[in-house]
């Protein structure tokens, strides 16, 4: 596996903001899922958001991450938590 290209990390950094966006508007359940369907919903985005977040370089150490701003991914996180814990 070689590493992470300039452009999919970019691509990774946007998929977290889907994520964002899904824990932050989408702040009660759909009509067509059940309360335990939206929090697992909730849920996943925000599991999704920690791996990214860990995203590590072929050394094992090194992020992938370099000046991306995580404000609003460590707000959705949080946000999301309280959602279903």
């Amino acid at each position: 596996m070689d590493e992470r290209t300039t452009d999919e990390i970019a691509a990774i950094y946007t998929a977290a903001g889907d994520s964002v966006t899904v824990i932050t508007t989408d702040t009660s359940k759909g009509e067509d899922e059940t309360e335990t369907e939206w929090k697992d919903r909730i849920k996943r985005n925000v599991e999704h958001l920690e791996i990214i977040k860990g995203y590590k370089k072929l050394d094992e150490t090194t992020s992938i991450w370099g000046s991306e701003s995580f404000t609003a991914i460590d707000a959705a996180i949080v946000t999301g938590k309280k959602v279903y814990e």
